[in-house]
């Protein structure tokens, strides 16, 4: 059973987590967090060492849901190409998942990190290495099972496979037009047919 003391910190961890994802850390002021928790200042700070701790305790918050939810995916039943298409599926819709979070983790921190926080830098860009990796581990399975075919590694096709998502990602949010998000997932399915499948 946990401690009094621990269900705050999540708790705090979980009503900043969108808040620091939306605003960014420069943008998150003490006054935005006060508000969504209805903690004072003292009460968040008893539970984090600083602003830097807590930004990047709700990255990792955010992080984790990503991750597992990519994992829930790529851990599906069937074949490495079954797999492929449950993940690209998920980004097809990946705006209404991310809703919750205060939008992408990966864009909205990693962009907002770069000049600002080299902790949450580098924490946005385990995660990044962390989701290449996965896709790989599944089209090198897809490889060994002899249901693929690569024309480069397994890992620099999953590279290649997560920057235009990420990409799409990043037009769709700037944009607010969902099509980019749309159209190059149904691009990737194409791809994914006609140069990997057996």
């Amino acid at each position: 059973m946990s401690t009094k003391a621990e269900r705050t910190t999540a708790y705090i961890i979980e009503t900043v987590a969108p808040i620091f994802n939306k605003l960014g850390y420069v943008g998150t002021s003490m006054s935005n967090l006060t508000e969504a928790t209805g903690l004072t200042k003292g009460a968040i700070y008893g539970n984090f060492e600083n602003k830097d701790s807590l930004a990047l305790a709700a990255f990792e918050y955010n992080s984790k849901k990503l991750l597992s939810e990519i994992d829930d995916k790529l851990n599906s039943s069937g074949t490495s190409l079954q797999k492929l298409f449950v993940l690209t599926n998920f980004y097809r819709h990946y705006d209404t998942f991310i809703e919750e979070l205060g939008g992408c983790p990966i864009l909205n921190i990693g962009i907002d990190a770069n000049h600002n926080n080299s902790q949450l830098l580098a924490a946005t860009r385990e995660t990044i290495k962390t989701i290449e990796g996965k896709i790989a581990l599944v089209l090198e399975n897809g490889l060994n099972n002899n249901e693929l075919r690569l024309p480069v590694t397994p890992l620099q096709f999953s590279k290649q496979l997560f920057t235009m998502i990420q990409g799409a990602v990043a037009m769709a949010t700037i944009t607010g037009d969902r099509k980019y998000l749309l159209n190059t997932v149904t691009y990737l399915d194409q791809l994914i047919v006609r140069e990997i499948k057996k």
